[in-house]
């Protein structure tokens, strides 16, 4: 029997304690991985915007906010058991089924954020939902599902493979070939 990203489970079920751990070195691991990307497509907007003379900002801030909220709805996604139905099949397949189930689960969660911003700023329910400017979410979701893709293949691996053989594969010396 498994936990959630394939962590077995002792005979005993694991304690609260246990839970809390496994729980928040999974966050870290996830919002760290997103907060890489939004870093990096934050410089690369920025370097963009200076060949125009927009005045630049970094905003790193904004990069770790987005990394926690979006590693936060990821994992009500795991713990919802998303994507579960094509595990058994090949790694690519799961992930690039995950990258977009999970995709879609971040742009419902930006459409709904949204509109409760525009509501809580007195806009109607028809004028917040009017003013969404529908093909920018669509563009960040063709980037959150890029950006998915492999993060969902490294943890589809560490699935198959279990944490520690995983662990080894990537920072584990291996022996060359010399071919």
């Amino acid at each position: 029997m498994f936990l959630a990203q394939g962590v077995p489970m002792s005979s005993e079920h694991p304690g609260w304690k246990e839970k809390l751990k496994h729980e928040l070195k999974e966050m870290l691991v996830l919002s760290g991985y997103l907060f890489f990307f939004f870093c990096a497509l934050m410089i690369y907007k920025q370097l963009l915007l200076s060949r125009y003379q927009v005045p630049e900002y970094w905003d790193f801030g904004f990069a770790i906010i987005n990394a926690l909220v979006i590693t936060k709805v990821i994992m009500i996604g795991q713990y919802a058991k998303l994507g579960k139905r094509h595990e058994g099949k090949a790694i690519i397949v799961a992930a690039v089924w995950k990258a977009f189930l999970f995709g879609l689960l971040v742009f419902v969660f930006h459409v709904i954020e949204e509109v409760v911003k525009r509501l809580i700023h007195g806009a109607d329910v028809e004028k917040a939902s009017r003013g969404i400017r529908f093909e920018e979410f669509g563009g960040r979701a063709v980037v959150v599902f890029c950006t998915f893709i492999p993060l969902f293949i490294f943890l589809e691996m560490r699935r198959v493979m279990g944490e520690e053989s995983f662990l080894g594969l990537i920072f584990k010396r291996h022996a060359t070939s010399d071919s």
